[in-house]
């Protein structure tokens, strides 16, 4: 099969499992990057090795144009924040590779908001194409169980597994699953990301409450207010403890160890800063 793909380092297992089935890649779609949160550097190199075009522009319909006529038999969508146009008009086939077991947890990046429910299963999704986001027919899933102290960094190293294990998959049955592709139910939508006041710590939950909520959002950090001042935690740890300490009160410092009080027991942040990763990187974070 040739394809064109669009794609972030994140989703390389899902172009190293097509290529390994043989299918035969003809451009790249990528999108400009922060480096810090996300990255695209592999995944341009690759294409670099392979000797096929490389585009960081939107993919609009004259791209689409130059594809059918360059043979393309498949788009393959691996993390795109663009919209889509009318392929149909063009290619025989489009697929979306999507973090989550559709419908559930439709949108751009669910993986926090999933771990802030609770899920217990978590996967990877591959659809048809269509033009509501994550709407179109499942060809096929990859499913694994959701650990109980599971961390957004695991989840999404997990995810990128899964979706490798999928493509693989899907590569090597393509035809019969794509007749057979099954159309989704009503569903559940995930934000891209969540706004400050899911973000931000508050220290009158209870110590599982708030170690779950620093587990889910990993890298992209919680707020906490700490003496007044707001903080970005990107790790904390915690223990339940009876006290008679208010909550958010700081009972305890060394280096840069911070334990503050909750409702049940201590926080202690052990990785905090003053400056949002937007700031550290020097670019918004998509």
């Amino acid at each position: 099969m040739r394809f064109a793909i669009t794609c972030s380092d994140r989703y390389m297992t899902v172009l190293e499992a097509l290529l390994n089935a043989g299918w035969e890649p003809i451009k790249l779609f990528s999108v400009p990057t922060d480096g810090r949160l996300f990255r695209n550097q592999a995944v341009i190199e690759r294409a670099r090795g392979l000797k096929i075009d490389i585009q960081l522009s939107r993919l609009n319909e004259r791209d689409l144009q130059h594809l059918q006529d360059d043979g393309c038999e498949v788009l393959v969508v691996a993390s795109y924040q663009w919209r889509i146009g009318d392929w149909a008009r063009h290619l025989p086939h489009a697929i979306n590779f999507h973090p989550s077991l559709l419908p559930d947890f439709r949108g751009p990046y669910p993986l926090v908001n999933g771990l802030m429910g609770q899920s217990t299963r978590w996967g990877a999704s591959c659809h048809k194409l269509a033009r509501e986001f994550d709407s179109g027919d499942i060809l096929a899933q990859q499913a694994f169980e959701v650990a109980a102290e599971e961390t957004h960094e695991t989840l999404d190293l997990r995810t990128q597994i899964a979706a490798g294990q999928l493509a693989r998959r899907v590569a090597q049955d393509f035809h019969a699953l794509w007749s057979g592709a099954t159309p989704q139910a009503s569903g559940t939508h995930a934000p891209l990301m969540l706004g400050a006041a899911e973000r931000t710590i508050d220290f009158a939950h209870p110590v599982q409450q708030i170690l779950r909520q620093v587990r889910a959002f990993g890298r992209f950090e919680c707020l906490a207010r700490v003496n007044g001042v707001v903080v970005h935690v990107a790790r904390a740890a915690g223990w339940q403890e009876a006290h008679q300490d208010a909550p958010g009160l700081v009972v305890h410092a060394y280096a840069l160890s911070v334990v503050v009080a909750c409702q049940d027991g201590y926080i202690a942040l052990l990785d905090w800063h003053l400056l949002s990763p937007a700031a550290v990187s020097g670019t918004p974070a998509r």
